[in-house]
């Protein structure tokens, strides 16, 4: 008893224990934004373990320190020699060091045991045939025809998509390893595909040469490659030759070789649909402008081509969506509406059509089951296509409270394009709207870490922070956000959360005098967080007459929860043609 009292005051007169809990803080605080950051910055998952590890490892360092020297008026040095010496000293403090370490080690195993038991967000689906089309390079002079290159690169996977029960990766994940010097069978693993087809595209005039070559990712043998020299108005027939090897390559019988017939045009035609699709894939307002004219002046050369139709529909409605007004925002997508229905005119049989109404009607009309049936139709069309599974989810299932179906089929979209940073941010929000944090994160940061310059997604998981009750941590993601809608959205929402009336007041200020047509919604949503009923539902129907998107979440949408039950919010639902629940 006595050695016991003599220890703990030796201790104490060292401030052994004083420096242990310092470290300890400093310990717990490193382990709490470490996680952000390695996200952040792409590190891989060891730099965890790492950490951890040189934090246990200061806990001996700590307790020697603090054994040996003192501070005294500012100046370090040595502790006056106690009764305690030597090796049994040092045995006391290396248990000391390991009971103080031990709660860093536990939290890590705990970490690690939690993203263990993680639900899985895909499913690894190698079973039976599978391919990846990489994009052709371009080896032509002119280095502004990689537009073709990469066009035909998409035209080659979509023809090979019609072929039955043959698993195609999409353009989204094989377009990320354009120009990386990167192995084949490691491409192969990451899009879970047996055999990739890679090769490259020289034009000149109206000449073109295409070299291509299967590849078995498992020994990296070739099992086929040709080379095809022909003029450019060839190029279709091309495709259907290409695609009609690789189906022999692979042993698949069919009754009918996969042919482009739809989908030809003239030249002319066809090269502008190229550039505009190029330029839609930059995913700005500045790349969707610039799709649309190419698009226009595809039909101009050919007004019976369908999938230009489309693509004029798709890029007319995201350049209307950033109107300055009302009445721009409304005219752009009656004109989106107009181009989905003729392009289903002219290609009854093709599922781009029907995949650009379903899109943009409902935001036009409300008109939920009409946009069901064209995307249905779409996926009847082409069953494995991530776009349609990806628009379905968002566009019926979501906005009527079928979160788990959602789910379900944007999952299957993550495993047919596993690189696609648009499919993991919406089964992120997803999992976030049926409260499943934990998973909708992990989506979420993967969806940063393909893609880190985003608009959406960090607000989405910013608000799994703060619906978890860590409003400083939400405020730090939504400062990640692209728009600024999004950053001052989130601010006003974090803000009131931290207590800070006053800060979360002028943000929703600023919202609303720089973002009164855009981002409606998103006032609206501040408004009902804070639980302001009355200027909630004014900013909903503001939304509502500008035909704002960001309504197809309104009946599930968690920020909004204290709206419910008033009659006011299902009277709104009527008004959107969705569904009120008894």
């Amino acid at each position: 008893m006595e050695m016991g009292i003599s220890l703990l005051a030796e201790l104490k007169r060292r401030r052994v224990f004083r420096a242990l809990v310092s470290y300890g803080l400093v310990a717990f605080a490193v382990l709490q934004v470490i996680e952000p950051i390695m996200h952040g910055l792409h590190w891989p998952d060891a730099v965890l373990s790492y950490v951890v590890a040189g934090l246990a490892g200061g806990f001996p360092v700590v307790v020697a320190l603090a054994w040996i020297f003192d501070v005294n008026s500012g100046r370090i040095e040595r502790t006056a020699p106690g009764r305690l010496r030597g090796a049994r000293a040092g045995m006391i403090l290396s248990v000391i060091a390991l009971l103080a370490a031990s709660p860093v080690v536990v939290w890590y195993f705990m970490h690690r045991a939690h993203a263990t038991e993680a639900p899985a967000l895909t499913a690894d689906a190698t079973t039976g045939p599978s391919i990846a089309v990489l994009p052709l390079v371009n080896l032509s002079s002119d280095k502004e025809q990689e537009y073709f290159s990469d066009g035909l690169s998409e035209e080659l996977l979509n023809l090979l998509a019609k072929v039955p029960n043959l698993r195609v990766a999409a353009r989204t994940s094989t377009f990320a390893f354009k120009g990386r010097n990167e192995d084949v069978s490691a491409i192969a693993q990451k899009l879970h595909v047996a055999t990739v087809l890679e090769g490259s595209v020289r034009k000149s005039g109206d000449q073109i040469r295409i070299t291509t070559q299967l590849i078995n990712a498992s020994d990296g043998f070739h099992l086929w490659s040709e080379t095809y020299d022909r003029k450019l108005t060839d190029v279709f027939a091309v495709q259907d030759e290409i695609a009609g090897a690789v189906v022999s390559a692979l042993k698949l019988k069919l009754l009918h070789s996969p042919t482009s017939e739809e989908r030809r045009t003239v030249p002319a035609a066809y090269t502008q649909y190229l550039l505009g699709r190029q330029y839609f894939h930059r995913n700005n307002v500045e790349g969707f402008r610039s799709a649309l004219a190419a698009y226009e002046k595809a039909v101009a050369l050919d007004s019976r081509y369908a999938p230009a139709w489309a693509g004029i529909a798709l890029a007319e409605f995201w350049v209307a969506d950033s109107g300055p007004t009302a009445a721009a925002v409304a005219a752009g997508q009656e004109r989106a509406l107009a181009a989905a229905e003729k392009a289903i005119a002219l290609g009854p049989d093709l599922p781009d059509g029907y995949l650009a109404r379903g899109f943009v009607r409902v935001p036009i009309q409300w008109e939920w089951d009409g946009a069901r049936a064209d995307l249905e139709k779409a996926l009847s069309l082409k069953p494995d296509d991530p776009d349609v599974l990806h628009a379905f989810a968002q566009i019926v299932l979501r906005p009527m409270g079928r979160l788990a179906e959602a789910a379900a089929s944007l999952r299957k979209a993550a495993d047919l394009d596993p690189l696609n940073a648009r499919v993991w941010s919406s089964l992120g929000a997803t999992l976030f709207l049926d409260q499943q944090f934990a998973a909708a994160r992990e989506a979420l940061y993967r969806s940063l870490e393909i893609s880190p310059d985003q608009s959406f997604t960090p607000f989405y998981l910013g608000t799994t922070f703060l619906l978890d009750g860590q409003p400083a941590r939400a405020k730090s993601v939504y400062a990640r956000s692209t728009n600024e809608v999004f950053p001052l959205a989130g601010f006003a929402l974090a803000e009131y959360e931290l207590g800070n009336a006053a800060e979360s007041q002028r943000a929703l200020d600023d919202l609303i005098a720089r973002f009164p047509h855009t981002g409606a919604y998103q006032i609206a949503q501040v408004y009902a967080w804070r639980g302001e009923r009355d200027r909630a539902f004014e900013w909903l129907e503001r939304a509502r007459v500008q035909r704002d998107g960001g309504l197809v979440n309104v009946k599930v949408d968690l920020l909004l929860r204290k709206l419910r039950g008033d009659p006011r919010h299902a009277a709104m639902l009527r008004r959107l043609n969705l569904p009120v629940d008894p």
